[in-house]
């Protein structure tokens, strides 16, 4: 009977679910699975990074590209709390990333060792599914639900504390087996009932002006032609949050663009109002999409179809809810309203009117200040510039702050699926250059920007070294302006501009990355902006981009408390 360590099996359990790529940083209790991962045979790739939260960005952009599970890992004690804010916005924009930390030995718990902490308390409220391992022949069966826990219903995150002297304790090796379809997500999807869909095909065929409304299920899903079916029968208008950017191609005539009080505007919230139905598809109809519950009103019809059966219901009364995947309900849906399609109402609105017009007035506004050559630069013309430059199937991460709203609301994506990334559940700054890193591993033939603000690139400045050491060859955009522009914009919208606590110094950030080995140019002059483009673009390697903006609080940001 062969006998494996315990970080011999947690290594032979990730290459038998299909990781190829780990983020993670060392420590000592760590030492047994680096061991193993230096001695054998995976095929897997380990990315060193430094920092923990980098890390577990890394992992999630990396899972949000390939819809495969995103592996990171870290120490005890601190590196165990520094891992937690990446599981935790993984976990709450559905997608599947498991957290490894090591942990104290067992004999030694109670004892006040260096780096003692109660991980699985610690986790269990902020992941889908977490354990602690005790003993070596737990290993297979917790890696093994994990990964179904992690992939299957809504995905979400998982996370393993592994302690040190269980690394070393033997596993038998016929316990090693993996089931194939958790590797990636969503995985083993649940249908809707066919009578929920039939109902809902009636009132959609029935309504006179429907909407619908997509979150990030779409995309994960891969449900985006079935949804452009849906739209096509019905003429009707489609929006997205934040997360739901690429249910539709900006080009497709269905589409509205973004609502909601981060990338919203006036109009696109009119094509909500508008509405008589609202159809909700991978999308939790949170406060942020709906502003405050108040677009679209309690008077609408709504229909919900999402994986997590706590969300359908919980916002708005529903006339119909499909628990299920939205790949599988848009197929059966678009063949019922197909069936009905004749029987839609003499008098019903065109969506696609509805949704021109949203697009003709955002641009209206969004034009004269993409083309001002005020100084400092205007956003908006560093959004134009880049949908004018980047390739087609570039993908765009975008933090929190500056860039979101203003990404979110005007950056064009010319085809359907994942190109644009942000951090939505819970904007952390310091996402973006880090999770842009995971997106350029996990889909190497793209081009990658990262977005980000002078704050944000405060956070995250270090993983400059990891991207010029493994020759990341990612685009880095810093807007910078000198202050936390979300914050202060606030505080002159609600606080009769009594500033506090928001301006600092501005940072040379392209010497920075000069002295990381990165090849960077500071741009100052509006006119002088796109021939930097195009150049750090032409470059092969990591490029970085400093950007002299107007602050946030004096810009006309697409963010509806500001806006009225």
């Amino acid at each position: 009977m062969t006998k494996l360590t315990g970080a011999e099996a947690v290594v032979r359990m990730l290459e038998l679910n299909g990781v190829k790529h780990i983020f993670g940083l060392c420590g000592d209790t760590s030492l047994p699975f680096y061991d193993a991962l230096a001695r054998l045979d995976h095929g897997m790739t380990h990315i060193l990074t430094r920092d923990e939260r980098s890390a577990a960005y890394m992992a999630d952009g990396y899972a949000r590209v390939t819809n495969k599970v995103g592996v990171c890992e870290g120490p005890s004690g601190g590196g165990a709390t520094y891992l937690l804010p990446g599981l935790v916005e993984a976990n709450e924009s559905s997608i599947a990333v498991l957290g490894i930390t090591s942990d104290v030995s067992v004999g030694a718990r109670g004892k006040y060792p260096l780096t003692e902490l109660d991980q699985q308390s610690l986790y269990k409220p902020l992941t889908k599914w977490n354990t602690t391992i005790d003993r070596a022949d737990q290993i297979p069966g917790a890696m093994r639900t994990a990964f179904r826990a992690m992939t299957t219903g809504r995905p979400g995150t998982a996370h393993i504390c592994l302690p040190y002297d269980v690394q070393k304790h033997e596993v038998d090796a016929q316990a090693l087996w993996a089931q194939p379809e958790h590797g990636r997500f969503p995985a083993m999807r649940a249908a809707p009932d066919p009578s929920d869909v039939a109902r809902a095909a009636d009132k959609l065929v029935a309504a006179r002006a429907p909407v619908i409304i997509c979150g990030g299920g779409v995309v994960i899903a891969g449900a985006c032609a079935e949804l452009a079916e849906l739209a096509e029968t019905l003429r009707a208008a489609v929006c997205t949050t934040v997360s739901g950017q690429g249910s539709l191609a900006d080009s497709h005539p269905a589409n509205a663009g973004v609502v909601g009080s981060n990338g919203g505007v006036m109009a696109t919230r009119e094509v909500v109002s508008g509405a008589d139905l609202v159809l909700f598809i991978g999308c939790r109809a949170g406060s942020t999409t709906t502003e405050q519950w108040r677009f679209p009103s309690a008077a609408a019809t709504i229909l919900h179809i999402d994986s997590d059966p706590m969300v359908v219901g919980a916002n708005y009364r529903t006339e119909v809810g499909m628990v299920a995947d939205a790949l599988l309900a848009l197929r059966m849906l678009n063949q019922e309203v197909k069936a009905r399609a004749a029987h839609r109402p003499a008098d019903a609105a065109d969506g696609y009117q509805a949704a021109a017009q949203a697009r003709r007035t955002k641009l209206a506004a969004f034009e004269p200040l993409a083309h001002c050559t005020d100084a400092p630069i205007r956003p908006e013309r560093i959004v134009d510039a880049l949908n004018r430059l980047l390739p087609a199937d570039a993908i765009v991460v975008a933090d929190p702050g500056t860039p979101c709203p203003y990404f979110s609301a005007y950056f064009n994506q010319s085809q359907p699926g994942r190109h644009f990334i942000t951090n939505r559940a819970h904007g952390a700054l310091g996402f973006a250059m880090s999770a842009g890193v995971g997106a350029s591993i996990g889909r190497p033939g793209a081009r990658v920007a990262a977005i980000m603000g002078d704050g944000s690139f405060g956070f995250t400045v270090g993983e400059l070294e990891t991207i010029t050491r493994y020759k990341v060859p990612l685009l880095m955009i810093v807007i910078s302006n000198s202050v936390y522009g979300w914050i202060k914009a606030s505080q002159k919208a609600g606080y009769e501009q009594r500033y506090f606590s928001v301006d600092f110094n501005r940072t040379d950030h392209a010497l920075v990355a000069q002295a990381y080995g990165v090849k960077s140019w500071r741009v100052e002059d509006p006119t002088q902006l796109d021939a930097a483009l195009k150049a750090a673009l032409d470059h092969g390697g990591p490029a970085l981009l400093d950007i002299i903006a107007q602050p946030l609080q004096d810009a006309a940001a697409p963010v509806s408390q500001w806006m009225g």
